[in-house]
């Protein structure tokens, strides 16, 4: 949609509240709105009896290592995009210690087992990343994030995964419009923010 800008808190929440997010690009800070857009109703998370199992296995908690899941998410190998820059990882780190982004990890034997991060602003979380080192362990924070927005308000919060992927879609997540999703987003925006992430 646009290129330049900062990733000061204000331009990032600002962003966020109007369907945008950041992705360097070709070297630039570039803000995308991809349509379709793809998002995890909280309702449809298709959780398999093997995840069940590994539910079971791993203990999660949330942002109790927020700086170990972002640089755990930017250390990707080199067939992936590296985008989470340290410019980036700066600009989260920040908006963490504000309040506004958060981390939900999956711990096996006292480990980082793996996790993800995101951003809350209101019935929102904006998914940032997530990564794991034993198998499911994603999986299972994911399962942690959506138990926490689970509530009376569940059908208007939205988890926004960005673009749909195979790995996600087996998970329930789903494509819709831009214009869909800024329509969600607007009802989103009128909730609290779940009482889990301490705000």
């Amino acid at each position: 949609m646009a290129f330049g800008g900062d990733l000061e808190p204000g331009t990032l929440l600002a962003a966020y509240r109007s369907g945008l997010f950041p992705m360097p690009h070709d070297g630039s800070l570039a803000w995308w709105s991809p349509d379709p857009r793809g998002i995890l109703p909280v309702a449809a998370l298709h959780v398999s009896r093997s995840l069940r199992r590994s539910v079971r296995r791993f203990e999660v908690t949330i942002n109790a290592a927020f700086e170990d899941v972002i640089d755990g998410c930017a250390s990707r190998g080199e067939e992936e995009y590296d985008w989470i820059t340290p410019d980036v990882l700066r600009a989260y780190v920040h908006l963490h210690e504000l309040g506004w982004a958060h981390s939900v990890e999956a711990w096996d034997a006292g480990e980082l087992a793996g996790g993800l991060y995101g951003v809350a602003i209101g019935g929102l979380f904006a998914g940032e990343s997530m990564f794991r080192r034993r198998r499911d362990a994603s999986k299972v924070a994911l399962v942690a994030l959506v138990e926490a927005l689970a509530d009376a308000h569940s059908a208007d919060r939205v988890i926004d995964i960005q673009w749909l992927t195979p790995h996600l879609a087996s998970l329930g997540a789903v494509e819709v419009s831009r214009v869909d999703y800024l329509a969600r987003l607007e009802r989103a925006l009128s909730l609290a923010s779940p009482s889990a992430f301490g705000t």
